[in-house]
This record gives structure tokens, C-alpha cells and sequence, in this order.
């Protein structure tokens, strides 16, 4: 086989001629394992303790403060052997998911907190020949991810054992290259990280600004007309779906939109345009579904209770759906907004044993306040422009991912050079 000049075949693939390919074991020492914590050991405060969970693919530590634990001092002195610091490299050799998609992942801890290892975690520190960040990177990669999946073992929990980590084969750069991949690819994790934050911020914000706008708790200027109480069923007319039978293929695969579930799950944003499945007028005249205009709340009522989509064309749905047609009284986005709100409330009124449903009379019964339908239309301009930033940063975050692992394809794997 030819290579590109400059590169050769190795056990790990084709990579440039100067890097080598070393065992996991070569580079590392003072290697700990977790402490065999049992739920009596757990306590209030204390030392933290590191669980599988704060290990994922964003190359540091991340535990949220609600499932932080603890152990007492006194427990951590007595274990002081899985005991690890910001100067220990942390890995995960254990997963209780049977396909392990977080098996092999490797973080680096940010604070200077000592941590009691939990069991399947194991901590190591880096030898003077590599970097710690491009370890951490190439643990994130596609080949990685192989390599992983290839030397786990078991059925229900999976696990790597210690022997096979420490033989596995890697790429391995010069220290310089490591150098410049891993902040070229810190660089990338620092930019996704501010428009992660930036995100959550504008989220926060809008949130805010729901429950402000939506309770009349703000009002804007030129507006002081007093909110009337209203019964959705006094607002909307209130429409159930239905199904065409299935075995009658004259029924599909026409050119009617017919809502399902997992379209609104599915779907990102407030807006419905497409569905996976389809009826002709055939399947719409044998059923019960209803033929629902442009703008129409599609509104689960079975399954996702309170997931909520705008029809922007005409549509039906089956039946785990209780839509909404809005009268002239109230603004279908508006209305939309409320209802986003309102999730929670919808699934304490869903009765059933065999599957839990929200009723059409549950749902006409609702009440909620409304000011004007000119207050209410420009409440809805509001929080649309405000999805709108958050669609905006949505994408170039997705877009900032997408570019990273385009690097990691490369630059891990010597495709593409820094040096």
C-alpha cells in the first residue's frame, strides 16, 4: 500500500514518521483506583467524592453541586490510596450501560479540591513525556472510541480491567506536537465552553422574562388595559386527531401532514412544517382525524403530556393530541408561550392506568389570564426575538462543535500537522 510521503503503517494506523506508538501504561504513574464507598460512607460534607458521572467528553471534571457527595474526613484518611488532586489525570473503567459511551473517557480535574475516587474511576499521573491535554483530547476521538469499545469486557456492567488500559496502543506525537495540538484544541473547547455560557445566560434571561410578561408582573409601555380570566375552552376550540387503519395502504403515504409524538419531540423550536407520515384524503375521510388550520397549537395530550408545536401549514394529528384552534380572542403564540409554561400543570390532570392522558374537558377547564389581543401580540414579538438569539447561538454552537471534531480528526491522528 502507498502512503503520502512522510507517514507510515503502524498497529494504530498510518501516521506521520516521526510520532511512535506507545502503551497507555508507558506514560503513566501512581495509578489509583475508587474506594468501595457504601451508601452508610456517604455523608453531608465532608471530602468530595469523584463519581463516574462528573467524567464526559468535554475534557474536565464537571460535577453538578445537587449530585456532589461526600465522605467524612476521617473515611478518606483510612483510603488515602484513592485519594487524587488536580495533579492526577482521571479515566472511567467501568459503565453500567451495557454499550459504554462513557468507557475509556479521560478528564482532567480544574480546582485544587482532593477527591475520594469512587469504584470504577481510576486516577494516574502523566509522565514528563506527555501532555495531559492531548491525552485527554485523543480520549474523545472516533479511533479512541473504538479502542475502547474493543477491549471492554462484560454484558450488563462493561468494563475495561487495569491490565488492558495499560497495554493499549496509542499515537503518540513528540512533546512539541503534543504541545500544539492540545491548545489548538483547548482553544476550540474555550469558545464552545463561552458560547455554552452565553447560551445558558440568554435561556435564563427569556425564562425570566416569561414569567414576568406571561403574568402580567410586567407590562409594557402603552398598555394598562386590566387581564381578563379566561377557560381555554372559551378561547380555543379544542380538537382531538385520530388514525387511519393501517393495513389499508390506500389510507398512506398521501399528501396531508399527520402528526405523531415524536414530531413535536422530535422537532427543534416552536414551529411544526413537516411530519414523518403522511394520509391521503382517503385515510382522512376514514378516520377520526380533522383536517387543522395554519397556526394551529398542536398539544400532546398522551405520552409527552404539554409538548406543544405551531402548525405552519395544514395538518391533522392522531390521537395523543388535543389541539388548539385559537379564537379572535387570543393570539396563537401567546397562547403558545403560556402553554410552555404550563407542562407541569397538564401532567398532575392526566388520569389513566394503562397510559396517562390530559382529557379535552381537563384541558377546557384550564384557566389562564389575557390581556389584550395587542398586548399579547407584542409580548409574543418579544420572546420571539428572543428565540431567535437563542436559535442564533444554538447553531454557531453546534457549528463550533462540528469544527472541533473536525480538528480532532485530523490533528490526532497526523493528518493534518501543526509542526
Amino acid at each position: 500500500m502507498d502512503f503520502k510521503p512522510g507517514y507510515k503503517q503502524t498497529e494504530v494506523g498510518v501516521i506521520p514518521n516521526e510520532w511512535d506508538v506507545v502503551t497507555i501504561g508507558s506514560l503513566i504513574s501512581d495509578y489509583r483506583g475508587g474506594a468501595s464507598l457504601r451508601p452508610s460512607d456517604f455523608t453531608s460534607t465532608g471530602v468530595k467524592v469523584l463519581p463516574k458521572g462528573g467524567v464526559g467528553r468535554t475534557g474536565w471534571l464537571k460535577v453538578e453541586e445537587s449530585e456532589q457527595k461526600y465522605c467524612s474526613p476521617e473515611y478518606a484518611a483510612a483510603n488515602h490510596r484513592n485519594q487524587v488532586d488536580e495533579t492526577y489525570t482521571i479515566v472511567v473503567l467501568r459503565d453500567l450501560v451495557p454499550s459504554g459511551p462513557s468507557i475509556g473517557l479521560i478528564v482532567r480535574i480544574r480546582d485544587k479540591e482532593t477527591y475520594v475516587l469512587a469504584q470504577g474511576v481510576y486516577g494516574f499521573k502523566i509522565n514528563e513525556k506527555t501532555v495531559p491535554g492531548y491525552f485527554v483530547h485523543l480520549s474523545n476521538t472516533r479511533w479512541y472510541r473504538k479502542l475502547a469499545n474493543s477491549i471492554m469486557v462484560g454484558s450488563t456492567q462493561v468494563h475495561i480491567t487495569n491490565t488492558a488500559f495499560k497495554r493499549a496502543l496509542i499515537p503518540f506525537p513528540p512533546l512539541s506536537e503534543q504541545e500544539a495540538i492540545a491548545e489548538a484544541l483547548s482553544d476550540a473547547d474555550a469558545f464552545i465552553e463561552a458560547l455554552e455560557q452565553l447560551l445558558a445566560k440568554k435561556r435564563q434571561v427569556k425564562q425570566g422574562a416569561m414569567q414576568e410578561l406571561l403574568t402580567g408582573k410586567r407590562r409594557l409601555p402603552g398598555f394598562s388595559d386590566e387581564w381578563k380570566t379566561k377557560r381555554l375552552g372559551e378561547i380555543t376550540e379544542i380538537v382531538s386527531g385520530g388514525t387511519p387503519s393501517t393495513r389499508i395502504d390506500e389510507y398512506w403515504n398521501g399528501n396531508i401532514n399527520w402528526c405523531i409524538p415524536t414530531d413535536i419531540t422530535g422537532t427543534p423550536g416552536k414551529y411544526l412544517s413537516a411530519t414523518e407520515k403522511r394520509i391521503t384524503e382517503l385515510g382522512l375521510k376514514n378516520s377520526s382525524a380533522t383536517l387543522l388550520p395554519k397556526g394551529t397549537l398542536l398539544l400532546c395530550s398522551r405520552a409527552t403530556i404539554g409538548d406543544v408545536k405551531i402548525a405552519t401549514d395544514v395538518i391533522c394529528t392522531n390521537q395523543g393530541f388535543k389541539s388548539l384552534i385559537c379564537s379572535n380572542q387570543v393570539h396563537n403564540e401567546f397562547l403558545y408561550y403560556v402553554l410552555l409554561t404550563m407542562k407541569s400543570k397538564l401532567i398532575e390532570k392526566a388520569i389513566g392506568s394503562t397510559f396517562l392522558e390530559i382529557t379535552k374537558k381537563e384541558i377546557s377547564l384550564i384557566e389562564i389570564k389575557i390581556p389584550s389581543v395587542s398586548e399579547q401580540t407584542a409580548i409574543a414579538e418579544i420572546l420571539s426575538d428572543m428565540d431567535a438569539e437563542v436559535a442564533v447561538l444554538e447553531a454557531k454552537l453546534s457549528k463550533a462543535r462540528q469544527v472541533k471534531q473536525g480538528m480532532m480528526s485530523v490533528l490526532l491522528t497526523g493528518r493534518v500537522r501543526l509542526m
